[in-house]
């Protein structure tokens, strides 16, 4: 242990700490704005220095470990002036139209330049004559960029992609693609970390809001939302709402309000993915010397968009049924339009979705099965639905609880922890247990596959049908990790949950960004809850998805399930396969 002094208090803290650290331990704030624990610890910002007494130079805190009776003074007039001067370094090269940024408000680099009173410009301008690429669901804005490498070492250290890289040398380092290519001639995955842990607009989504505000004034069009399961997990932080009050019945009164013609609720189609997926299962593992293995979940399309150009031999593994966003834009265009007696091209399908690689899933030319039109035609981030919202001037604090509509809007246990990492391997061992023996299992047998490690192995016994391993992974990173042993023959397993990013889709490229907090476990948590609480927790008891194969589908793979739910991998190249 190593005991020194932080502006006059007595620290001890073991050997190895570093000073922003053991300040932390006392709750002694040093300001920061590059450094990420454990990922980004590189002191490129110089916003976190600190005077160490007896030192010439000032230090930064977050790469300066402790020593035995350093005193160390976090405020001084140095450090103060130091930090004014840093941050006006940045601002010179930084676009400084706030209102014109989507993370404004909840910006650390114009919190921090507040807190120091910095007003006026300071020093000459020294932007760069760079224009956005909106091409991608990723849009990178090189005049934000203050060049803290946060995106650099979660793509790397997180991800395991790689995508992102320093560019030039002194005053014109820059980030941008490594390799010297375009984010769209890339292999990136669209998961979004990048953009999550950025500390101010650098990096942002497509917005695609506009587009939804036209279809909702336009009279001819019948506008139909979908919301995902782990988006109820999210939508009203920034309204400080309590999970409990956050319900998903009041953001259907708020998308009512909005002028939504429908409100419907993904989990009906999380339930038909496991109709539809499970039976797939059901049907390779009875017959399993006619398939290759391990069978793979096809939900995520981060995920599917790493193993075609990562692991492309294991594509045809990948379960050919849709993601629950898909299926329901494909069901919504066929089988509802029909009860309507609408044309489908009329219906304007809005997904509000944890994800921004959701948004170039929805743009795929295979994502057209309904009525030749896409899908899904447009889809909003969690934060996207958040800034429409406070547009219209909703505070969800005052709104009542509307149902979801029906015959899409019903939704079991089972289908909202498709949002956590293992909900859909939970969700779909619970189905096909029932699918095999025609008895429900206990709901919670499965809890082996639960919880936030980023590899998770479990193995059951399925009466009947024998045992069944199965493995779990979150973050890319992980992921391929777990390709990488299934490939050299070190694991073997029959069913396998994918998801991009960590934690499962609570943790997803969409969701609310709170700079340096990690969410997804707490959000992921309340998925949990409510699928104990549910009446009903298992996707094959869901009474509209029984209606839906009774009227109009017949049975899970069918000729019909299979033209609507079910698709071709192989049938879209990414960039590096062209």
């Amino acid at each position: 242990m190593v005991t020194l002094t932080i502006d006059n208090r007595t620290v001890t803290v073991p050997e190895g700490t570093t000073i922003l650290e053991a300040a932390r331990s006392v709750r002694l704030d040093i300001p920061t704005l590059c450094y990420l624990k454990d990922i980004n610890e590189i002191g490129a910002c110089r916003i976190c220095m600190v005077e160490v007494e007896g030192e010439q130079r000032l230090v930064a805190a977050c790469d300066t470990q402790v020593a035995e009776g350093i005193v160390v003074h976090t405020n001084s007039p140095r450090v103060r002036e130091a930090r004014r001067v840093n941050l006006r370094l940045l601002l010179a090269q930084h676009d400084i139209r706030c209102p014109k940024c989507t993370r404004s408000g909840n910006c650390k680099l114009q919190q921090l330049t507040n807190d120091y009173n910095l007003l006026g410009n300071h020093y000459i301008k020294d932007l760069r004559p760079i224009e956005p690429d909106f091409s991608t669901p990723v849009v990178r804005f090189e005049n934000r960029c203050i060049r803290c490498m946060r995106c650099i070492q979660v793509c790397d250290k997180i991800q395991g992609m790689h995508i992102w890289d320093l560019m030039g040398t002194g005053t014109r380092t820059t980030i941008g693609v490594s390799g010297a290519r375009t984010l769209a001639d890339s292999d990136c995955t669209f998961c979004g970390q990048c953009m999550t842990h950025c500390p101010v607009g650098g990096l942002q989504e497509h917005d695609d809001t506009g587009r939804v505000f036209d279809a909702l004034a336009n009279p001819k069009k019948i506008t139909v939302v979908q919301m995902a399961p782990a988006v109820r997990a999210a939508w009203a932080e920034y309204y400080h709402l309590k999970p409990e009050y956050a319900t998903a019945q009041r953001m259907v009164t708020a998308l009512k309000q909005m002028g939504f013609d429908y409100v419907f609720d993904t989990n009906f189609t999380a339930d038909l993915t496991i109709m539809e997926e499970g039976s797939e299962f059901v049907e390779r593992f009875t017959h399993r010397d006619q398939y290759t293995w391990p069978m793979f979940t096809s939900c995520c399309p981060g995920w599917v968009r790493f193993v075609k150009t990562q692991f492309p031999k294991y594509v045809s593994h990948l379960s050919t049924a849709k993601s629950p966003q898909q299926m329901f834009g494909a069901v919504a265009k066929s089988y509802f339009a029909k009860k309507l007696g609408v044309d489908p091209h009329d219906i304007f399908v809005v997904s509000i979705m944890p994800c921004t690689a959701k948004k170039s899933e929805a743009a795929l030319p295979t994502m057209r099965d309904a009525c030749g039109d896409p899908d899904v035609d447009v889809v909003l981030t969690t934060r996207e639905i958040v800034r429409m919202f406070r547009g219209e001037q909703i505070n969800p604090a005052v709104l009542d609880e509307t149902p979801f509509d029906s015959p899409l809007g019903s939704g079991t246990g089972a289908a909202v922890i498709f949002g956590a990492t293992g909900g859909v391997m939970d969700a779909a061992l619970r189905s096909a247990y029932y699918l095999v023996t025609g008895q429900n299992p206990d709901p919670d047998a499965f809890r082996d596959v639960r919880g936030m490690d980023g590899w998770k192995e479990a193995k059951f016994d399925i009466p009947g049908a024998g045992p069944v391993s199965v493995a779990v992974a979150s973050g890319l990173l992980n992921t391929r990790k777990l390709m990488t042993a299934l490939e050299r023959g070190e694991v073997r397993y029959d069913f396998v949950e994918i998801m991009a990013c960590p934690g499962g889709c609570a943790g997803g490229g969409g969701q609310p960004i709170h700079d340096g907090v990690e969410l997804a476990e707490k959000r992921g948590s309340v998925l949990w809850n409510i699928d104990k609480a549910a009446p009903s927790r298992f996707s094959h008891e869901n009474p509209e998805v029984h209606e839906l194969y009774r009227e109009f589908m017949k049975k899970p793979l069918s000729d019909v399930s299979h033209h609507l739910l079910h698709t071709d991998h192989q049938a879209w190249k990414m960039p590096s396969q062209k």
